[in-house]
């Protein structure tokens, strides 16, 4: 996979210094550390009164919502979809996840020092209105999109353990997620906290008795017999385990925005080390879950009845107990990331809790979805490498951006109605059209380059970031508004 030749240590050297906005920030909304209110407004900056938190908190913030089996699905699709060894989907593993868990570090330092979501401080690179593009992507695949394929992952697991209805599960899982994305940022890292400790156990364990009963050894093995594994198997679990990595990149700062000016570095250390460790033990075991059953054997129409009859009885129910917990702690970041970006688009509502009126609204869209989806989770597959497709060009601008142009102190754009960078939005969207066009390898479409060449794999991320670097440096010159300062203690103006 291409990528950019920036370690963590590295990237935050390189990149400019983030403005310094804190003296721009709202007034106290009385917010503060409380757990059981309610978080007011939207997606505007953070002020310092309000700042609290530290920096190792975005450890089990980025590890209890990996912890599902969603995590481990990756890594059975890219033994047994994609006709991958043992040790070749690790390596896609291992390398995908290090590139996903890499950007997110460097993303999620930006928050401390501006005390802005990530939605918002993408409008540098895309301009106030161009950021309506990636901010509303964000949106919808984040509160629709992975929101529905977390549900039915909680679902099925909680169906399995109660032998309730799987519809009835879905509402069950589905209203524990909107209660804590409603209530909002402190009440979801407190989750995240106490859910840690049960998740990394439960999981640590059935790792253990997984991997021992694995085949690691094993030639490649594919859905059907007599199938062959799929060509560039190993670039195509390379996207999806990136894609599975990234999929959390565009939410980092939303998470720090909370923490004290100067501890940005050490949170993107920890939100980058949560992100990676918990991604490739989980997609590891469940490589691994595949060479212990074996492709023909493997449940279809319910793999996580699959992956729990590798374990005893009592453990296969705490697992259980465990994907459902892991769905809940990823869908409530999920859902309220969903609604700062939908505020970040710069659309008023009347209401002092816009967040969490959009989060309801959102995680109802997204129940519907997965109520149509609860049999059919085998699409998630295509939907990983679609998250993928966006995000890389996405990350392309943001990145370009900060390396190109030189952060001043009290910079305006991210409140600025009027400020405009044409360069963002264009790059963006030609890298990605142009990379899915000729790269993309799916089901439903395969691009000209796949289609001639199978061996390639999809290279779709790949193309769409180096694109949309190439066409921003090409741009911005001439299309990227004057980036404008105010004097030291102006207050910011609500953006939502």
């Amino acid at each position: 996979m291409t990528r950019p030749d920036l370690s963590y240590r590295a990237a935050t050297r390189m990149i400019p210094r983030m403005a310094s906005s804190l003296q721009h920030t709202p007034a106290d909304r009385h917010y503060g550390a409380q757990i059981t209110a309610v978080e007011p407004g939207g997606a505007e900056g953070i002020a310092l009164a309000e700042r609290h938190g530290k920096p190792v908190q975005l450890l089990w913030t980025w590890t209890s919502p990996n912890m599902e089996f969603a995590t481990i699905f990756v890594g059975v699709i890219s033994v047994l979809f994609f006709g991958l060894t043992f040790w070749q989907a690790m390596a896609a593993i291992v390398l995908g996840s290090a590139l996903g868990s890499v950007s997110h570090a460097v993303l999620s330092s930006w928050g401390p020092s501006t005390g802005f979501c990530q939605m918002v401080l993408s409008r540098r690179a895309f301009g106030f209105l161009g950021n309506v593009l990636p901010a509303g992507l964000n949106s919808l695949t984040a509160g629709i999109g992975w929101f529905a394929v977390n549900s039915v992952s909680g679902a099925l697991a909680l169906s399995a353990l109660t032998t309730i209805p799987g519809w009835l599960a879905l509402v069950i899982v589905v209203v524990f997620m909107l209660a804590i994305a409603y209530f909002g940022h402190n009440l979801i890292h407190a989750f995240e906290r106490y859910a840690f400790p049960v998740l990394t156990v439960v999981f640590l364990i059935g790792a253990v008795v997984i991997l021992a009963k694995s085949h690691p050894g094993l030639g490649p093995l594919v859905a059907k017999p007599g199938a062959s594994p799929t060509p560039g198997g190993f670039w195509i679990a390379l996207g999806a385990t990136f894609g599975y990595a990234a999929g959390w990149n565009p939410y980092a700062s939303d998470y720090t925005r909370y923490l004290s000016p100067g501890t940005g570095r050490a949170a993107g250390v920890f939100a980058g080390l949560g992100v990676f460790v918990s991604c490739v033990l989980l997609e590891a075991v469940g490589a691994g879950a595949v060479t212990a059953i074996g492709g023909a054997a493997w449940n279809y129409d319910n793999p996580v009845a699959s992956y729990t009859s590798l374990l005893p009885t009592w453990l296969a129910k705490l697992t259980l107990l465990g994907i459902c917990l892991g769905a809940i702690a990823a869908n409530a970041l999920n859902v309220y990331s969903s609604a700062l970006s939908f505020t970040a688009m710069g659309i008023k509502l009347p209401t002092r809790r816009s967040r969490a009126v959009v989060a309801l609204v959102m995680g109802a869209a997204g129940f519907v979805i997965a109520l149509i989806g609860l049999r059919n989770i085998a699409s998630y597959e295509n939907f990983l490498l679609v998250i993928a497709y966006w995000i890389g060009p996405w990350l392309g601008v943001v990145f370009a951006d900060r390396l190109l142009r030189r952060s001043e102190d009290h910079e305006m754009v991210y409140i600025d109605e009027k400020y405009r960078n044409w360069a963002g939005p264009i790059a963006m969207l030609v890298a990605g059209i142009l990379s899915i066009w000729l790269f993309s390898n799916q089901t439903k479409y395969v691009g000209l380059v796949p289609k001639q060449l199978p061996g390639v794999g999809d290279l779709t991320f790949e193309v769409g970031f180096v694109l949309a670097v190439a066409l921003y440096a090409a741009l911005y010159r001439r299309l990227a508004g004057a980036i404008g300062t105010g004097a030291a203690g102006t207050s910011f103006s609500r953006s939502n």
